[in-house]
């Protein structure tokens, strides 16, 4: 599973870095610091995308 952030829509709160640090670290935007995500990270990733308030997170 990949995930992305749209810098655009990004306000970098720090929620998604807080929630899945080994996925998401926030500097003026937050960034994915890995490219394929797997496994037990899955789900916290995408409890990071479900509590973005701007809906930045996005994953195919």
């Amino acid at each position: 599973m990949k995930f992305k952030v749209d810098a655009d829509t990004c306000i970098a709160c720090g929620a998604c870095e807080e929630t899945c640090p080994e996925v998401f670290e926030v500097d003026d935007h937050s960034t994915v610091k890995v490219d394929e995500v797997s496994g037990e990270l899955e789900a916290s990733a995408l409890e990071a995308e479900e509590g973005c308030p701007v809906d930045a997170i996005s994953h195919e």
